[in-house]
């Protein structure tokens, strides 16, 4: 089976840095200035890893270098390349040129590793005629075309080249990395695309619920967990309205997409990096989450700050998850996929997720 391959070199190198994205020539030099690295090829190392074993059943089709070949060849596969790129300034229109290139060539599938604005660029080119699967690697991945974690993706293709999944139409979307920054989720439909598709094998895509019976579920989950905060200690507080909500229930003022630290009532640090929270979190910490609605993602989307090393300084069982019921409605378990296979083992099981003021539901995590 021919299976086209594009690598998003500088996707998702914003997310660790605290940068929400790096849309934009100018975000990509902010995010190398404060020493993000890339992020995109490990994460399709790890899908490719995986497809060791199906080495002989695909004909990989790529671009150049760091946008597909040089990871295909270091894993061992060979590959058809085509097209040409300018070593480390890669761009969207390369990413185009690709997937229209790989069209013409009658590729069953595009493989991708990047984020929405990946997605967007690749679909406003093949649109449905080409099925599509995201390695996600974005800072930001409300689309429904992505896996949960890389190995997912590998599970599913493997599917994919059995016959064994079946292809549906689903939402490409993304949204403004300036309103995002500044706190405003302004999300957008890009298109449509055909993806495969399996049970927990494909991210469905994020939902935002509203209207005043969720506000009140959000109210007494934030009462709930501002009366059990322990004095001296230090609370990391993820994106969303529902950790907002502790947030305003404090009597201090939220970063609503960005991570802040807060302790006694008093904000610490706001809209923190990685580096940030490893300085501040020096004592005993907690780290209050909620999973995207529609998704059921815990770890790994638009929280890329609390990563591997500052989960591991905080304990893992030190984390606080909200949501409310209806968030929870349909999803069958909350992922996790923080780039290192050995801590998402030990995240997986099951969860308390607090979900109103003296209500809890376990979970599970996978």
């Amino acid at each position: 089976m021919r299976i086209g391959f594009i690598v998003n070199p500088i996707a998702g190198m914003g997310g660790r840095v605290g940068l929400k994205g790096t849309d934009g020539e100018e975000v990509l030099k902010e995010a190398l200035a404060k020493g993000a690295t890339s992020w995109a090829p490990h994460r399709a190392r790890e899908t490719l890893k995986r497809l060791t074993i199906a080495r002989s059943e695909i004909e990989w089709i790529t671009w150049p270098g760091e946008m597909g070949e040089g990871l295909l060849k270091e894993m061992g596969f060979g590959c058809e390349v085509h097209g040409s790129i300018e070593p480390g300034a890669t761009t969207a229109e390369d990413t185009r040129r690709a997937a229209h290139e790989m069209e013409s060539l009658g590729v069953a599938l595009i493989l991708f590793a990047g984020g929405d604005g990946t997605a967007s660029d690749i679909v406003g080119v093949v649109g449905t005629r080409v099925p599509v699967l995201g390695i996600p690697s974005g800072v930001k991945m409300f689309s429904a075309v992505f896996s949960p974690t890389p190995g997912a993706a590998a599970r599913l293709i493997l599917k994919f080249l059995g016959g064994e999944v079946k292809l549906v139409e689903r939402e490409v979307m993304d949204i403004d990395e300036e309103a995002y920054r500044s706190g405003r989720l302004s999300a957008s439909l890009k298109g449509y695309a055909v993806t495969p598709y399996a049970v927990e094998m494909v991210l469905g895509g994020k939902s935002v619920s509203s209207g005043a019976d969720e506000g009140l579920m959000k109210e007494a989950i934030a009462s709930r967990v501002v009366e059990e905060m322990v004095p001296g200690v230090y609370y990391v507080l993820g994106p969303g309205s529902t950790v907002a909500k502790v947030a305003e229930a404090m009597g201090v003022e939220k970063t609503l997409l960005g991570i802040d630290v807060v302790r006694d009532g008093e904000v610490l640090l706001k809209d923190a990096d990685e580096q940030g929270l490893l300085d501040v979190v020096d004592g005993e910490a907690r780290i209050v989450l909620s999973p995207l609605g529609g998704q059921g993602s815990l770890l790994g989307r638009g929280n890329q700050p609390i990563s591997p090393r500052v989960l591991r300084r905080v304990g893992l069982d030190r984390l606080i998850v909200v949501a409310t019921p209806t968030k929870l409605v349909g999803l069958g378990a909350l992922t996790v996929d923080t780039g290192d296979p050995e801590l998402d083992r030990r995240l997986r099981g099951y969860r308390r997720v607090i979900v109103g003021y003296r209500e809890d539901k376990v979970i599970k995590v996978v």
